[in-house]
């Protein structure tokens, strides 16, 4: 079945990925927990640092943009046929930043971060060390799965 996204490109940038790059990556994730049954809705919106630091800072209270925001909608009763599943911000340079600074390939980094945000709003944290751990193994997993590294062991040459 699989996601239906949204996206909203408010970074200013251009070279950005496809919304079907956004629901293949998605999708992964739903299959591989096996929650790939139904519909889901997903709403992205790539921003700027300014963008992302005012969402961090007015619902996180944290300073400063981030590279990733998941806000999941749980507010919003269940519907027939389509599940709204949440929406993710993702501050593009940042996300920019850290693949050069990692040394990684751009494309693997938007992966990773949709990924990781689309964890957060199927409930998975990193609070604490033993969801860390939970949260980056299924991320290694799924990007494995999708043809990319384990973000969290990069080898650098």
């Amino acid at each position: 079945m699989g996601v239906i996204i949204e996206l909203n490109n408010e970074s200013g940038r251009s070279s950005v990925p496809a919304s079907t790059d956004f629901e293949h990556w998605s999708d992964a994730v739903l299959e591989y927990l096996k929650q790939d049954d139904k519909h889901y809705e997903l709403g992205i919106r790539l921003v700027n640092e300014e963008g992302s630091a005012e969402l961090n800072e007015n619902y996180r209270h944290k300073e400063g943009p981030t590279n990733v925001l998941s806000f999941a909608y749980t507010d919003i009763p269940a519907q027939t046929g389509s599940h709204l599943l949440g929406d993710l911000a993702i501050c593009v340079p940042v996300l920019e930043r850290e693949a050069a600074q990692q040394k990684k390939p751009l494309q693997a980094h938007w992966a990773h971060l949709t990924v990781h945000g689309m964890l957060h709003l199927l409930g998975y944290d990193h609070q604490q060390d033993a969801q860390a751990e939970e949260m980056e193994q299924l991320e290694g997993v799924i990007l494995a799965n999708l043809g990319y590294a384990d973000p969290y062991h990069i080898q650098n040459d």
